[in-house]
């Protein structure tokens, strides 16, 4: 392992304790933490499973630390991820930053996830999205950037475009997505985890229902991965059921 590689889940976590630097500061802010806990049918990340298409849980932990400043973190059970040499779970720690400029949403985040379990598959990422409502509609536009690393074989470019809407008189949501992941390759085996056969499209759509702090929804996603390389990356549907505390 290189020495950048030992150094990188260090600095990931400094970033969040130097973010963590501002809560004295902002001890009387009032926003709430909040928990969600949901059951899935699969893990798919960017039309990828995660889970090699098998049922997972998670838990998501979101604190504010200042107006529009919060720490994050996700775990979510994988069982022996083939994707991610074996881990049996998934965790995401980060820090989003949001600003609202006019009838825009801007935001900043970044994330280094980490695999119990398996050996040298951790790696960051950084991203923005620039978001617009109108009503009961929006539009997202994100890009997400992992900085080469060997645990993903180089580095990844993932940049995509979504619309939802509120169904009218209903507690649905209808959304869609694209996206495209690009990257530049150094290791074909270990980029192949994350970019199977290369670059490659992604897209689906999805109907959420809410009501109080629950939540369900069904999605289908979608890649234009072609075979043999499209294990666990093409078209399928994910059910979820979530309760947020």
């Amino acid at each position: 392992m290189r020495p950048t590689d030992r150094l990188a889940p260090a600095a990931w976590l400094g970033a969040l304790l130097l973010a963590s630097h501002a809560m004295p500061a902002t001890a009387q802010y009032a926003g709430r933490p909040s928990v969600t806990v949901e059951a899935a049918t699969d893990d798919r990340r960017r039309g990828l499973s995660w889970s090699d298409g098998n049922p997972v849980l998670r838990g998501a932990l979101s604190v504010p630390i200042a107006e529009g400043l919060s720490l994050d973190g996700a775990a979510t059970t994988l069982r022996g991820s083939a994707r991610h040499g074996g881990a049996d779970a998934a965790i995401d720690l980060g820090a989003t930053v949001v600003r609202q400029l006019g009838g825009w949403r801007l935001t900043g985040e970044a994330r280094y996830h980490l695999f119990p379990g398996a050996s040298h598959q951790g790696y960051g990422e950084i991203g923005a999205i620039a978001g617009f409502t109108l009503g009961p509609a929006g539009v997202d536009l994100s890009a997400r950037y992992a900085p080469r690393q060997s645990s993903i074989g180089g580095d990844l470019l993932y940049v995509s475009a979504a619309a939802s809407a509120v169904l009218p008189g209903t507690p649905l949501t209808l959304s869609g997505h694209v996206g495209r992941s690009t990257g530049d390759t150094r290791d074909p085996i270990r980029a192949a985890r994350l970019r199977p056969g290369g670059n490659y499209w992604d897209h689906g759509v999805a109907l959420d229902w809410y009501r109080g702090r629950w939540s369900a929804g069904l999605s289908y996603t979608d890649t234009d991965i072609a075979a043999p390389d499209a294990a666990h990356a093409g078209a399928t549907l994910v059910a979820r059921l979530g309760l947020t505390l």
